[in-house]
């Protein structure tokens, strides 16, 4: 485990680029030119051009440019632009100027930063010679409170071109910090293995460990090595191996904390790759994940993740292999088997993905929470497929990171186009993606919150950001269905529809106002002509439900006369009511759903959609008329040729 790789690992950058930076006077060029001829320089240039090393110069084989930089104050512009373009930069101090080292506190550290240059720093003491023998300091003394404050240094090192001491080692540790860098990996402070770290390697022990009995065997530490490090270990590495595990982590028999009788405990494969880090052989660690598909910041590589051309009206939704996946992880994870997972047991779950995906909103309690504040099987689907509907790359990639190992691709599916839908007056989606409107005070936040199971409050609280709600609705037959309801903040409504493909994602709009508010059904009918307006201009009409919230308050006066205009001018039902303070849906739910799998229905007419209808009726009508008269015409030109061309063969 322990071996260096013999061969280059996959995510590994092409090539390094590392530009040096620092006073005038501090010894960059000799540097760089001491690093490359391994000749002190009579004299340099000002600035060197370019420099690149020969590729096998280091064991890692990565291409190395070295970027020399100007000190003067006129071309402060064109070292700010290099500096933005490094991979690694090297800051250098003369170890005879003590000025030159306060410089890199006061000034060059806080540029990078003011740049948003977020690479890895090497400060390199250049013509370590020179220093007065009567001045000698411990590097790390000096250095030690510069690296606190500055946290992006990776490393310190002092050298001198002149008598050729540890120039090599310079851009060696440049080059490391890039290919091999430690911040993702370890906290210096706490000296402890980084979380996203800890994920990764947990999530690695897992897939090697093939018989599931939570310790890698002999024979699986050896199929790790060979794919890690492209070589087996041998019977004694393997035991010595082991022997410095528990050394360190004692125990032994069934429940040794690092080796028990199975072999190599997760918390023995993690103790190994912290003390490989402590000890500087961070490209072990950094092989590890590489081979197993992981970038620079402990995320599986892009290419790993399968990307998505969607058409604005199409969506992604999982397949029921990978749904009857989940049901099992669900199972699996649920010991008690209560149908409750509690939080505990979902960030078990998520323990081997770089972290849990539904802590952030929209996911952030957007589902059903049992009594005990745990998810129900079908809340954790429905999670599963909101994810899949906003960001199926990134559900793909939560997939892969929980244990699925079939094709990704194969684990979500591409709807039809809803324009389609429309036309075949059918959609076969399992999951609907419902807008709710309203204006303010309308109930439509108490409608949403009814939806998973939240408590109705009599105070308000207005909507500043659009709000998640998803759950299984139960529809006749035994059939399910996911739908999702995303409230729009009234507020929030212009924005919404500036973009053209705003409701290209929506398979129906509900509209919520106060029954006993004139005001908020006027505005609500407003809301209501906007949206159909929008899906007339732009084809991407939807279903549209009008929603009486508050039905347990006096309706206002002329109520039921002016809904019943409002549905027949438009085309569409009429209001559902519905009282969220007592409980009483109405069925909406599942109303809503029905329309929403009948697309070409309930789509609301406004009057300029229906003059333009119209008129379009009209133009088709006389280019028919045009039409047929041309056909006449022509045929009647026919006729009288013939009769003309046999009057003059009578003649």
């Amino acid at each position: 485990m322990a071996k260096a790789a013999t061969t280059a690992n996959p995510g590994v950058k092409s090539g390094v680029r590392i530009v040096v930076a620092g006073d005038r006077g501090t010894g960059k060029s000799s540097l760089i030119v001491t690093a490359i001829s391994e000749t002190f320089p009579s004299s340099v240039p000002p600035v060197l051009p370019p420099t690149r090393m020969p590729d096998d110069f280091y064991p890692d084989r990565v291409p190395i440019t070295i970027i020399d930089t100007s000190s003067k104050v006129e071309d402060a512009s064109k070292v700010a632009e290099e500096l933005k373009r490094a991979d690694a930069v090297v800051l250098t101090y003369a170890c005879d100027r003590p000025e030159t080292l306060d410089r890199l506190s006061t000034f060059w550290l806080p540029e990078l930063r003011q740049l948003e240059v977020k690479v890895p720093v090497i400060v390199v003491g250049c013509k370590l010679d020179l220093r007065d023998e009567n001045q000698q300091v411990s590097l790390e003394q000096v250095m030690s409170p510069i690296m606190q404050q500055f946290r992006e240094i990776e490393t310190c090192i002092e050298c001198s071109a002149f008598k050729h001491i540890q120039i090599p080692e310079v851009f060696y540790y440049a080059q490391k910090a890039v290919l091999h860098p430690t911040g993702p990996l370890f906290d210096q402070e706490s000296q402890t293995l980084k979380p996203r770290c800890v994920r990764a390697l947990k999530r690695i022990f897992i897939l090697c460990d093939l018989d599931r009995d939570g310790a890698l065997s002999d024979a699986e530490l050896n199929e790790f090595q060979v794919k890690c490090f492209n070589a087996p270990l041998q019977p004694s590495e393997i035991i010595g191996v082991k022997r410095v595990v528990e050394e360190k982590l004692p125990g032994g028999g069934v429940s040794g904390m690092g080796v028990n009788d199975c072999g190599l405990t997760l918390t023995g494969f993690l103790f190994l790759h912290a003390l490989f880090i402590e000890k500087g052989r961070l490209e072990t660690t950094w092989t590890v994940l590489r081979k197993f598909g992981y970038n620079n910041d402990i995320k599986l590589s892009d290419e790993l993740i399968p990307t998505f051309k969607l058409a604005p009206d199409q969506s992604v939704e999982l397949t029921s292999e990978a749904v009857e996946y989940l049901r099992n992880i669900y199972e699996l994870f649920d010991s008690d088997g209560d149908n409750n997972l509690r939080p505990a047991e979902l960030e078990d779950i998520f323990s081997t993905a770089p972290e849990s995906p539904w802590e952030e909103p929209p996911y952030k309690d957007a589902a059903e929470k049992t009594a005990l504040g745990g998810l129900s099987a079908n809340a954790f689907l429905s999670e599963w497929a909101l994810m899949t509907l906003l960001d199926p790359s990134r559900a793909v990639e939560n997939l892969i990171y929980i244990g699925y190992s079939g094709d990704p691709s194969a684990a979500v599916r591409l709807t039809r186009r809803r324009r389609l839908d429309r036309k075949k007056k059918q959609s076969d989606r399992n999951v609907f993606h419902c807008f709710v409107f309203g204006p303010k005070k309308s109930g439509k936040s108490a409608l949403v919150n009814s939806f998973i199971g939240r408590p109705f409050y009599d105070s308000y609280a207005p909507t500043a950001e659009e709000i998640y709600a998803v759950n299984v609705v139960d529809l006749p037959g035994g059939i399910k269905k996911t739908l999702v309801l995303r409230e729009i903040p009234d507020g929030g409504v212009k924005k919404l529809l500036s973009n053209k493909e705003s409701l290209a994602s929506c398979d129906i709009a509900v509209f919520v106002y106060d029954s006993s508010d004139q005001s908020s059904w006027k505005r609500a009918t407003e809301l209501l002509v906007d949206v159909a307006s929008h899906g007339e201009d732009t084809g991407y009409e939807v279903p549209c439900l009008i929603v009486a919230a508050k039905d347990d308050l006096n309706s206002f006066p002329m109520a039921i006369q002016e809904s019943t205009r409002v549905s027949q001018d438009m085309g569409i039902e009429a209001p559902i009511p519905i009282s969220s303070k007592m409980g009483d849906t109405n069925n909406v739910f599942r109303r809503i759903v029905t329309a929403a799998e009948h697309p070409h229905l309930s789509i609301p007419e406004t009057e300029a959609g229906r003059s333009r209808k119209q008129y379009n009726r009209l133009v088709n009508r006389s280019l028919m008329f045009v039409s047929v008269g041309a056909a006449v015409a022509i045929v009647g030109l026919a006729a009288y040729r013939v009769y003309a061309a046999r009057k003059n063969s009578s003649g």
